[in-house]
């Protein structure tokens, strides 16, 4: 059986926890920032849990896991 293919735009999105759990980037904190809140922004920054509906699918294009 060959080697799975990793899909290397999910391994730069996502990160993986030490517990497992994956982690991914927010949107809409890279332009347009004048009319935000700063209470917004701050949320902006921090990364945000992948849901439980989509782990079957980073799980499969990810299959060695994030580094």
């Amino acid at each position: 059986m060959p080697k799975m293919k990793t899909r290397k735009c999910a391994v730069k999105r996502i990160k993986q926890t030490g517990t497992g759990k994956y982690l991914h980037n927010r949107a809409g904190s890279r332009h347009i920032l004048t009319k935000k809140s700063s209470k917004r922004k701050r949320r902006l920054k921090h990364d945000g849990d992948v849901k439980s509906t989509e782990v079957n699918r980073i799980k499969t294009s990810v299959p060695y896991g994030v580094r």
